[in-house]
């Protein structure tokens, strides 16, 4: 339940001026150990992030970013998790700050209410019950500035509003609604973008140092190089269900995940499918080297809730040795995980269903693998529906060892869509939904 429907006062803390990022949070105290295991997949630890208002974080990150927060705090850290090296330590990413939906005239607006937030990179670590912030590094353009989350191109992206829906804001082409996170050996990230949809090469401090793009995207006016390296058949994603997914394999290549199937030929025909794509990066080339064609389950088994094939998505994407992933398909309210293994045979790179004028797409095809597609085979690695203690909306994965998982929700900042998101003073009526890190135990070994 909210702090503000019920009246109870608002935890605040403050952020000193120049001191490094760790004032964000407390020192790192020993952690207790996992408890014991058991023969079903079970959750061995939950831990919570705290309350942190998202103006004073923006603010000691880049100063005068944020004039109000509307009293949201950090949240959305679990957009995405990467092991950092340090036993119990992760990366996370942030995605574009919050946003939500808001009916005007009967059609939908976009809004932002925190629209100088900036993306960042955020190394947390899970001590007892409370997940603890360690380092925060703003993700910026070539000159040191916000890229905050705003869309970037009228006409392709959703307008920017207000947080009321009544005021439009400026498109920013540097803005960047960022989701999966890897960290490569020398010390830089790869980031994907859902805006794009675009693979973002981000120095060790944040500084993005290349963006690729699909062919014919146009993207002009960043302060960073744009790299139109992708294939033209990307152009077609679905608004808001761009790259979600991003796995870094053993020899360094990159594996990014199309979080729904494209608009193929059109969005009617994109929200009836269940297949989507894989695209593997190579960074030395800075080439795609293979595509692949991946086939969700039918909806109602992924989540027997719901009929809605359009609600399916693909949010993680994790490396586990060799040319093996494991791909999260999931709803808002249920996941599975799937063990899959990149084939060189499945590698649909340049194909007939990479040209748009195809017919019909491979969106399109009731049975891909019929009509000769080869559609990526894939094995079911547990079910988080069945799983007690496992949160909504998990978006980070990472692997911890053979058999244990980190996981980590997408609380969405605390937002949530319509005009009763605020108070008559502007100020957010929290959703009460908490940022957590779940570890998880596996029965088998992956």
């Amino acid at each position: 339940m909210s702090p503000h429907a019920t009246g109870r006062p608002r935890v605040r803390r403050s952020v000193a001026a120049g001191v490094p990022l760790a004032v964000i949070a407390a020192l790192v105290a020993a952690c207790p150990p996992a408890s014991a295991a058991s023969q079903d997949a079970h959750v061995v630890r939950t831990a919570t992030l705290g309350e942190i208002p998202l103006g004073a974080f923006s603010n000691a990150l880049l100063p005068g970013t944020v004039d109000n927060d509307r009293g949201i705090d950090l949240g959305g850290i679990g957009s995405d998790i990467y092991p950092a090296g340090r036993k119990g330590e992760f990366w996370t990413v942030t995605d574009r700050g919050p946003n939500g939906q808001i009916k005007v005239d009967g059609k939908k607006r976009r809004t932002f209410p925190v629209p100088g937030f900036d993306p960042a990179i955020v190394k947390v670590r899970a001590c007892g019950d409370t997940v603890k912030v360690l380092e925060v590094i703003p993700i910026t353009t070539a000159s040191g500035k916000a890229v905050t989350g705003l869309p970037n191109q009228a006409g392709r992206d959703e307008a920017p509003y207000t947080y009321d829906a009544k005021t439009l804001l400026s498109y920013n082409p540097n803005g960047l609604d960022t989701e999966g996170i890897v960290r490569a050996k020398d010390g830089s990230f790869w980031l994907v973008d859902e805006y794009g949809p675009s693979l973002v090469h981000v120095s060790a401090h944040g500084k993005v140092l290349a963006r690729y793009v699909p062919k014919g995207l146009n993207l002009t006016g960043t302060d960073y190089p744009v790299v139109e390296a992708l294939p033209a058949i990307f152009l077609h994603r679905k608004i808001n269900r761009g790259f979600e997914g991003l796995a870094q394999l053993p020899g360094g290549d990159l594996v990014m995940a199309l979080q729904s199937p494209l608009s193929l030929p059109d969005g009617d025909a994109g929200d009836a499918s269940r297949t989507t794509r894989l695209v593997r990066f190579s960074p030395k080339k800075e080439a795609v080297t293979a595509e692949y064609a991946y086939r969700f389950d039918p909806v109602n088994v992924v989540d027997p809730s719901e009929d809605d094939t359009s609600e399916l998505k693909i949010s993680s994407v994790v490396a586990v040795g060799g040319d093996r992933l494991l791909v999260e398909e999931r709803t808002d309210k249920a996941a599975r995980l799937q063990l899959v293994k990149l084939d060189r045979k499945s590698n649909i790179l340049g194909g007939a269903y990479d040209d748009d004028t195809t017919s019909p797409s491979l969106e399109q095809l009731d049975d891909p693998a019929a009509s000769g597609v080869p559609v990526l085979r894939k094995r079911l690695a547990v079910d988080l529906g069945k799983v007690a203690g496992v949160p909504g909306k998990i978006e980070g994965i990472a692997r911890v060892d053979d058999d244990t998982l980190a996981l980590m929700n997408d609380n969405d900042f605390g937002m949530t869509d319509g005009a009763g998101a605020f108070d008559a003073q502007g100020r957010l009526i929290d959703s009460g939904i908490r940022t957590t890190l779940t570890y998880l135990r596996l029965p088998h070994s992956i």
